[in-house]
């Protein structure tokens, strides 16, 4: 038995959930539902894992990557595993598939398609995270109940001090918010209604982005619904790494009853595709179904050339800048402080937001797999990804 150390509440865990499902790879989520014993033995196992002393399967974790709270994917003879993309990959290349005849996650048959799948996991990893965690916290701000959620499934490891934190993480997550993109307009009373601790916060210096998240979940539903309402999977009739991506980040609002009301209404196709998947159907997948490149997906590929590849540029441009001026600190703890700071746009509207070294190593990967690809293979990507040309550009990402 395989155990999965996270929440369902993180749409990672969940994209990693589909993908041992997927797979058919027996698991078990910690810490619920198991005991406090076996709880803690993980958690110890998590934090040397961490600290360096065990060692790591996979992936190769470089200085420019985080370790995150969730999820770890822990196997019987050793194994240990995070990073929900990391795994998928593992998975295609050394996994358990006791499922059968194994499908690849990231198709080998056709480099372009390959690269798109790779794109669409990517994207919605990186930006997909920014809108479902503002659907979350601000469009879901009055009926989401996260908070005594990830209370009950962490009290094997808690005990009775889970109480404390039902209360305590939808305060940080909230604090979170202009971390995650999502600052509140500097004049709004739309939230004035809610405790303090639990009001989408302004940040001073920051431009509001709440329109432009809102926009670019909208512009994410209009692209992926005419797909999910013709054909059982993104690119056909084979689950992919980038069907487990999408499945994960809106998921999470599976659970944040006004977000997910949004997605029903206007992708009630989306909607139940998710649904589907979170019962574990993969119904109309099959091993050898073709896989397609086409027209249908021109508005999500779109949605990718205006949101996700500039956005990822902006920030790589951003973490030379700094490091090139003696900055150290990056990501989260860099923004607390107010340093390694930049501005941009996106959708042509203004933000800011914070260089983040794991960003730095997504568009490193995707760059080095852009310049592998054949002439006609990039041309036929960018046709449908207008900025993927963005990738040409170096990027030194020696210490």
């Amino acid at each position: 038995m395989w155990s999965l150390w996270g929440a369902d509440l993180s749409p990672f865990a969940l994209k990693v959930e589909a993908l041992l499902r997927f797979a058919g790879v027996p698991f078990r989520w910690l810490p619920a539902p198991g005991s406090a014993l076996e709880s803690h033995r993980f958690n110890r196992r998590r934090a040397r894992l961490i600290a360096g002393r065990l060692p790591l399967t996979w992936p190769e974790k470089s200085p420019l990557d985080e370790f995150p709270l969730v999820p770890f994917l822990f196997g019987p003879s050793g194994e240990n595993l995070y990073d929900s993309t990391a795994i998928g990959i593992w998975l295609d290349r050394s996994g358990p598939h006791p499922a059968g005849e194994w499908a690849r996650l990231l198709p080998d048959e056709e480099p372009a398609l390959r690269f798109a799948a790779r794109l669409v996991d990517e994207a919605l990893d990186e930006v997909g995270l920014y809108l479902v965690h503002h659907n979350r916290w601000v469009v879901s701000a009055r009926d989401n109940d996260a908070g005594p959620r990830l209370a009950r499934q962490m009290r094997p490891l808690l005990g009775p001090a889970a109480r404390v934190l039902a209360r305590r993480f939808p305060t940080r997550q909230v604090r979170r918010l202009p971390y995650l993109f999502s600052v509140a307009p500097a004049d709004s009373h739309a939230f004035a209604d809610l405790p303090a601790r639990l009001q989408p916060p302004t940040r001073e210096g920051f431009p509001a982005t709440h329109g432009l998240l809102e926009q670019a979940f909208r512009r994410l539903l209009g692209a992926v619904e005419p797909v999910l309402s013709a054909r059982p999977f993104l690119f056909g009739e084979r689950f992919t790494l980038a069907d487990a991506s999408v499945y994960g980040q809106l998921a999470m609002n599976r659970t944040d009853p006004s977000a997910w009301a949004w997605i029903g209404r206007e992708a009630p196709a989306t909607g139940a595709w998710i649904e589907r998947l979170a019962e574990g159907d993969f119904s109309g997948h099959r091993a050898e179904g073709p896989l397609v490149l086409d027209e249908m997906l021109a508005p999500l590929m779109g949605w990718l050339s205006d949101t996700f590849v500039p956005l990822m540029r902006q920030n790589a441009d951003a973490w030379q800048r700094h490091r090139a001026a003696g900055e150290t600190i990056f990501n989260e703890k860099a923004f607390d402080a107010g340093r390694a700071l930049y501005d941009g746009t996106l959708l042509g509207q203004p933000f800011r937001s914070v260089a983040k070294t794991f960003q730095v190593r997504v568009w490193r990967d995707l760059a080095g797999d852009w310049q592998a690809l054949a002439e006609d293979d990039r041309a036929r990507l960018e046709a449908l990804v207008p900025t993927a040309r963005q990738l040409e550009t170096p990027l030194e990402v020696a210490p």
